[in-house]
């Protein structure tokens, strides 16, 4: 009798023992992305050049001008944020048009913060007031 509640107790825990062992399902969400950034080309002033969509899995909200290149001046140009809404209608970003030498910007730098607060899979373009076809990078 004794080894039979020996052996009992023994089974018992090693059941508990194995129990314990297994990895717990995580129900955690996961989290966003960093920032993403996509190359666009722009279109004339008011008008749509290539066409990209808000990332949902980035933790950015808003359309950041990281990088633009005038391709007819060798100094810059104002650029501008386009949306289209859910009728198909685009519109500009109440930023309006903002000036951007050539090069590189800071996606800190609130001046090049063209759309803010814009929902995930918004499609968006960016427009160039003096002329399309400049070359622009947008985190967003």
């Amino acid at each position: 009798m004794t080894r039979a509640i020996v052996a009992g107790a023994f089974a018992l825990v090693s059941a508990a023992t194995c129990l314990t062992l297994a990895p717990a399902a995580s129900a955690a969400p996961q989290a966003p992305q960093a920032c993403v950034t996509t190359t666009l080309t722009t279109g004339g002033n008011e008008g749509v050049g290539t066409i990209r969509y808000k990332s949902a899995s980035s933790s950015c909200s808003d359309l950041n001008l990281t990088y633009s290149d005038d391709s007819t001046s060798p100094y810059g140009d104002y650029y501008a944020g386009r949306l289209r809404n859910s009728s198909g209608v685009w519109h500009t970003c109440n930023k309006g048009y903002v000036w951007a030498s050539d090069g590189s910007h800071s996606v800190n730098d609130s001046t090049y913060w063209l759309c803010t607060d814009v929902n995930d899979n918004t499609p968006f373009t960016v427009a160039s007031q003096l002329d399309g076809g400049d070359s622009v990078k947008i985190t967003n």
